[in-house]
């Protein structure tokens, strides 16, 4: 049954990384390129958030286009900061925001340095700016951040510095592993950082949590903790099921 789960999480993020197209080149023009940028952060929203449905978190938005009851957007929220566009949510009527999936992508080399690591801190700043203010909104919410770098941003590095994927953890690793509601609001409950090979042929992607850049995590563990950790701070609503999944609370 398991093997179910981590096939379809696999499934959908490798189906998004199709349903963009092909990459146009790393020297197309911006009119090429930032279209498809925001195609692929959009078909991997919808796969996530088909995801978290098939967990059981009914109403996980972006919905499906022509899904009954389900907006095909992403969710604005007010949060402590002001009102905040969320890539991927849940939320109840009784418990407000209860999960969050942040995601961010950098997938084409800066046309100067040829590297991927010109906007990573721009990238930080907005995944912190998100954090804190959700958090502050809700502070029981459960926020994640899936930070998308396309694979030569492991290889990228040059006889100055080291590559764009290998400064991803020095950078964020403190900002991930937000424990108890009264932690860091800036910090994610989980942040990963994910290498996607968008042959369209043969799309891949590899997780990290951002932590830990020596260990992969499997999609499957990723999407469990997620779930785990939303039942901790809804014990009283939510329980989990032997299969991954969310469930209502049952009499005891």
């Amino acid at each position: 049954m398991r093997e179910v789960v981590v096939a379809r999480i696999d499934d959908l993020l490798v189906e998004a990384i199709k349903a963009a197209g092909p990459k146009p080149s790393d020297d197309a023009p911006q009119r090429e390129k930032n279209p498809w940028a925001l195609k692929i952060s959009t078909t991997l929203a919808l796969a996530i958030a088909q995801e978290l449905r098939e967990r059981g978190m009914e109403g996980a938005r972006p919905g499906e286009p022509g899904g009954p009851g389900l907006s095909g957007a992403e969710r604005r929220l007010a949060g402590g900061l002001g009102a905040k566009k969320v890539d991927v949510t849940w939320a109840t009527e009784e418990s407000g925001l209860m999960l969050a999936c942040s995601i961010k992508t950098i997938m084409f080399r800066d046309g100067q340095s040829g590297g991927f690591q010109k906007n990573l801190t721009n990238r930080r700043a907005d995944l912190l700016f998100e954090s804190t203010t959700l958090h502050r909104r809700f502070p029981f919410a459960v926020v994640s951040g899936f930070f998308f770098f396309d694979k030569e941003a492991a290889a990228d590095d040059t006889p100055r510095r080291n590559s764009t994927f290998d400064n991803v953890f020095p950078r964020f690793n403190l900002f991930t592993g937000r424990a108890d509601p009264s932690d860091r609001d800036e910090q994610f409950e989980r942040l990963y950082a994910l290498l996607v090979d968008s042959n369209p042929f043969a799309p891949s992607v590899i997780c990290y949590e951002v932590n830990n850049p020596l260990e992969p995590v499997e999609l499957q563990t990723a999407f469990d903790e997620l779930v785990m950790l939303t039942v901790e701070r809804n014990f009283d609503m939510y329980e989990s099921a032997d299969d991954g999944k969310i469930r209502k609370s049952r009499s005891k």
